[in-house]
């Protein structure tokens, strides 16, 4: 090997290795972001290095991390080509890698600093975290992917790797975490909150339909003593199945399941509890169609305005505040079907009211409009809270 491809190698390694420890440096970060979005940034975190990124107008975050990963996206693909056709051509390499080093990745990571919370919400700014770290994630693969001995990976067969980790498979799986970050970008605060509502909402509506369909199950008996004892036959003969073959956790918590009934007696009041759950239920789902219709579809710019009044200041922390909320009723409603699936009243009467409670809490905190003041929203969530609490 010639002289000048011995030195050429030998920068090629230095540059990927330098570019890896950057990476895993940003990993860390972007990390921490995402556990505490709220939180400043570290004075040594490794975007702050970056003061050319920086300039004295407001920075659109969100434009920035979509040219950040669309960049990433094609400098991936041409390194992608480079290391798997001959001649290989380590200069070219370090060319790409250089570029990646002193745009998209460090402008990446100077997005989530222009993402604060308090401009684009802790919501917005911990997915965003999250996908870009993805991007950074398998960027640092494919780099650590770059052959060392001079000969491209076609030739030895690792292009496409047996084991479904070759530089071809990680070039996908990079441009998908590229895509996810202009994905969210593309949304915008208002299209990702309207997504996110709706899947709380759907979830919901699942949750109601599941409920719906066991209380119209039957009792086959209405001797609570035999429904016990039936109880304690089908534990004991799943465990003799589980002894003799290989059932699954799921179709043992299926067969239990399908023995709980509510009595046709009834003695505990489950199904009045039941009938009044799914009527709130019901009407929690309208308040999220509500909430999306009415006030995600109709957000103020975000980030906010300098010049902008009090109230519309305000809109990053009350999204945050509301989605907090929205983002647990399912999870109580599922809490509270599991309750009925047991027949523990008890359980059910406080999760129904602690449901009741958060719902009440969700449409006070987006109650009044963007702006400050009453609208057509407001005088719907008035009505809301007056017949859940009928029901």
């Amino acid at each position: 090997m010639a002289p000048t491809d011995a030195s050429s190698l030998k920068n090629l390694d230095t540059i990927i290795q330098s570019s890896v420890s950057l990476l895993q440096q940003l990993q860390v970060a972007l990390a921490e972001i995402h556990r505490s979005p709220t939180a400043p940034p570290a004075p040594s975190s490794p975007s702050t290095s970056n003061s050319h990124l920086r300039s004295s107008t407001a920075i659109d975050a969100l434009a920035l991390a979509k040219d950040s990963a669309s960049l990433i996206r094609a400098h991936s693909t041409k390194l992608s080509l480079l290391i798997v056709n001959e001649p290989f051509t380590p200069n070219a390499i370090i060319t790409v890698v250089r570029d990646l080093a002193g745009g998209p990745i460090p402008g990446l990571a100077a997005s989530l600093e222009e993402c604060r919370a308090d401009k684009y919400t802790a919501v917005i700014r911990r997915e965003l975290a999250w996908r870009c770290r993805s991007v950074l994630v398998e960027l640092t693969s494919l780099l650590q992917k770059v052959p060392q001995n001079g000969q491209a990976l076609s030739s030895a067969g690792e292009g496409f790797g047996s084991d479904g980790k070759g530089s071809i498979a990680l070039t996908g799986v990079l441009w998908s975490a590229c895509d996810q970050v202009i994905e969210l970008t593309n949304l915008g605060v208002a299209g990702f909150f309207a997504n996110k509502v709706g899947e709380w909402r759907d979830t919901l509506k699942d949750v109601m339909e599941e409920l719906k369909e066991w209380g119209e199950e039957e009792a086959e008996s209405d001797d609570d003593d035999g429904e016990d004892e039936d109880e304690d036959d089908a534990v004991n003969a799943l465990a003799d199945e589980l002894r003799d073959s290989h059932i699954s956790t799921q179709d043992m918590l299926d067969d239990l399941m399908s023995h709980r009934t509510i009595p046709k007696s009834d003695p505990d009041a489950i199904r009045p509890r039941l009938e009044t759950s799914l009527k709130r239920l019901r009407l929690v789902t309208l308040l999220y169609q509500a909430i999306i219709k009415r006030r995600i579809k109709k957000l103020p710019s975000i980030p906010p305005s300098a010049d902008s009044s009090q109230s519309v200041a305000e809109i990053p922390q009350r999204l945050d505040e509301a989605a907090g909320v929205l983002r647990v009723l399912p999870d109580r409603f599922g809490d509270l079907a599991c309750a009925f699936y047991e027949l523990q009243s008890d359980e059910i009467d406080s999760l129904i009211d602690q449901c009741f409670l958060d719902a009440f809490a969700a449409s006070e905190l987006l109650a009044q409009a963007w702006g400050g003041g009453r609208d057509e929203f407001t005088d719907w969530a008035e009505k809301f809270q007056a017949q859940i609490k009928q029901e």
